[in-house]
Parts: C-alpha cells; sequence; structure tokens
C-alpha cells in the first residue's frame, strides 16, 4: 500500500511538472511562482481576522469599521492566489450584494457604520484602482477555475471603466481617473494617483480587449511614474497639466506615503520581461538608498525635495520585498525580509483576536501589503509579460 502511494505520488508530481512546464514556456526560472508553494499563514490570519462569513472584508481600525471597495478587490486577489473558491464567491457576492458590482454602475467605494448606527453605503462615487482588480480577479478567476460567468463579468465591468473613468488626456493619452467623479482639477487639468495603474493588469486587459486603451494606458501610466518622481520617490497625488505636463500635487500633498508604496510594489511584482517596467524601476532607484538609510522604508517622503519623515510600517517593508528582490538590493532585501519575518512572528506569538484589540501592527493595511509582497516573495503567485497571473497551486501536486 505504501508503494503504491510512493508511485502514485510520483505519477502526480511528474503530470504537475509537465502540466507546469507547458504552462510557463516563456517564462524564466526566477519568473515562476514556487511549484509547491507553503502553506500561508498570513493568509489563513487575514482571512480568519479580517473576512465575515458572508464575505464582507472588515478594516477595524477605523471608527466606521468599513470595507471599501479596495479591501474586497484585494480580498478577492488573495482567495484566488490562495485556492480558495468559496471566499472569493462569498467576496465577489457581497460587493455585488452591497456595493453595487456586477450591476449597471461602478460599485460603490465606501460602505460602513453611519452615525445613525446602521451600516450601508457611506460614499457612493467609485474608486477606478479597486475596479480594475474586480476585473481583473474575474477574468483570472474565469481563466484558472474555469468560470465563464466571471469572465463575462468581467469584460461587461471593463466596459464601465472604460465609459466612466477612463479619460483622454492632451499629449498623454488614455488615463485612469482615480473615481467616475470630482477629479477634474481646473481647465484640462486633472488629479491622478499612480498607484492606481498596476502594469500587469494593464498588460492582461489589453490582451481580452485588444482595441481598448490598455496598452497606451500602460505607457502613459509609466510616463506618469517617472515624471512625478523628479528624486525617485513616488507621490500619493499628481497633476497631469495639459499645457505643462506631470506637475506635483502642491494643492493637496506632494508627499508619497500609504498610496505611494503601491508603486514600488506594483514595479516589483512586474515580470522583468516587461517593456516598461526596467524604466520605471530605474526611476524609483533611490527608494533602495533610504531604505538603507533608515532601516525601513519612510513612512512620508517629499516627492519634490526627497526629504524623509518618519519611519513607515511594518507594511511598508513587505511592499518593498518585490522591488528589492527585482533591483538585486540583496542587502537590502534580507534585512527588510527579516523584520518582516520578526515582525510576522512576535505578533503571532500574541495569539491576535479578531477585532480591532487584535489588530496591532498587522491591521487590514499592513496585512493586505504583507499579502501581496511578502507572498510574492515566498512564492505564492507571479505575472508573466501578458499579466496572467501564475499562482503556486497550480503547479502543486
Amino acid at each position: 500500500m505504501t508503494s503504491l502511494r510512493y508511485k502514485r505520488r510520483l505519477l502526480l508530481q511528474a503530470t504537475a511538472a509537465l502540466a507546469c512546464s507547458s504552462w510557463l514556456p516563456a517564462m524564466a526560472a526566477d519568473a515562476r511562482p514556487a511549484a509547491c508553494a507553503p502553506a500561508w499563514p498570513q493568509w489563513d490570519a487575514f482571512a480568519r481576522r479580517q473576512i465575515q462569513a458572508d464575505g464582507r472584508i472588515v478594516d477595524f481600525s477605523v471608527p466606521e469599521q468599513h470595507s471599501t471597495s479596495e479591501s474586497q478587490s484585494y480580498g478577492m486577489f488573495f482567495a484566488l492566489v490562495a485556492n480558495d473558491r468559496a471566499r472569493f464567491d462569498s467576496i465577489w457576492r457581497w460587493s455585488r450584494d452591497n456595493l453595487g458590482a456586477g450591476s449597471d454602475k461602478l460599485p460603490a467605494w465606501h460602505w460602513g457604520r453611519r452615525e445613525s448606527g446602521s451600516f450601508g453605503v457611506l460614499d457612493p462615487n467609485s474608486a477606478s484602482d479597486a475596479d480594475l482588480w474586480f476585473a481583473y480577479d474575474l477574468l483570472e478567476a474565469a481563466r484558472l477555475w474555469q468560470q465563464p460567468q466571471y469572465h463575462a463579468a468581467a469584460l461587461a465591468l471593463l466596459a464601465q471603466v472604460k465609459q466612466r473613468e477612463v479619460k483622454v488626456m492632451p499629449k498623454l493619452g488614455p488615463m485612469l481617473l482615480p473615481g467616475e467623479f470630482g477629479f477634474d482639477a481646473g481647465k484640462e487639468r486633472w488629479r491622478l494617483n499612480p498607484s492606481y495603474l498596476p502594469l500587469p493588469l494593464l498588460r492582461r486587459f489589453a490582451t481580452v480587449d485588444p482595441t481598448g486603451p490598455w496598452v497606451a494606458m500602460a505607457q502613459a501610466s509609466a510616463r506618469l511614474v517617472i515624471e512625478s518622481a523628479p528624486q525617485g520617490f513616488a507621490p500619493d497625488w499628481v497633476i497631469y497639466d495639459a499645457a505643462k505636463g506631470v506637475v506635483p500635487d502642491t494643492e493637496r500633498s506632494t508627499l508619497g506615503s500609504y498610496d505611494a508604496i503601491r508603486v514600488y510594489l506594483w514595479t516589483g511584482v512586474t515580470a522583468d520581461g516587461d517593456p516598461l517596467v526596467a524604466g520605471v524601476r530605474n526611476a524609483l532607484a533611490p527608494m533602495v538608498r533610504a531604505v538603507v538609510n533608515y532601516a525601513a522604508p519612510p513612512e512620508k517622503i517629499d516627492s519634490v525635495t526627497g526629504a524623509p519623515v518618519g519611519r513607515g510600517p511594518i507594511g511598508f517593508s513587505a511592499a518593498l520585498l518585490p522591488y528589492l528582490k527585482a533591483v538585486q538590493a540583496d542587502d537590502a532585501l534580507a534585512a527588510q525580509q527579516r523584520l518582516v519575518a520578526d515582525k510576522w512572528s512576535a505578533w503571532q506569538a500574541g495569539a491576535p483576536k479578531p477585532g480591532a484589540a487584535g489588530d496591532g501592527e498587522f491591521n487590514y493595511y499592513n496585512s493586505m501589503l504583507t499579502l501581496f509582497g511578502w507572498g510574492w516573495l515566498q512564492g505564492h503567485y507571479r505575472f508573466d509579460a501578458n499579466g496572467q497571473l501564475l499562482p503556486g497551486w497550480a503547479c502543486r501536486s
């Protein structure tokens, strides 16, 4: 019996290896996810603490105990990476029922406790980065799990994004507005967020919607990141002025912080084969020096002067792991990886409980950055040059 089981396991492993080799023919070895990625305790902890049984993802760190289209769309991505179909379905179902996702309108970005004590939509405006992630999650779930209904929902959402959240800007091309309303900043001026445009997502959309704006948007987004970071540090917000080009958002803030950290994250997880990524990574290289000097990413950096303020939370260190790996900053990578692992071990040792009291350093946002950044480094997922998701479980026996 033991011999039979052993032979069966060898056969399964060989079959999985063959499937993986045929599925990833053009991928360099270091661009593939781990063929048998280990258990993912960070996802297990996040799901246990932040995800309700009905699929709502709760941020306990704010009084509204709110949920956002961002949190829901990220949760769907992590569920897909974890091969957790039940949670993927429940998160999408809650988003449809409560945010309006999958309807004839864009999802509301903000849902939570009102002043009256009741719960519901707090702001009906959309958040376009979440809309892109929703569409991407659905596309990849349809492909990897062979669920065609998700593909149709993704295309319907992308059609709404193109109609309501994409603006063709003079001398820049098609660009993603951060939401449907509220981001005109004057005559032929728009307020933009560089962290809303992960290259892998735009590449994937271009393959399923080849006549859409996605290839040109990818080029515009790379330009936006490079030109908005004159000192090598991405800002949270920036202005595009048709007459002046990319200029600092002096009305709101020139700082890069909790939004901008994702610029480095997306740049790090983008496949090396993407023709735009090398230029973006080079433009952001000063962040490596900042991490070395402060032993962690700064919490805030003035994108105009390069002046840092404070030390970033643990999620910032986790978010930077893929970027440090991509630019071969080996010493900085090792130091930040140790920091993340040590903080995680200490937090877990405290047996954190559900709810705000158990948040500690791994609250919703830090946990999310950790899942993206450390999860990538651990081999739970990769993106190929066309933006397809390569989850570690796809090659697991």
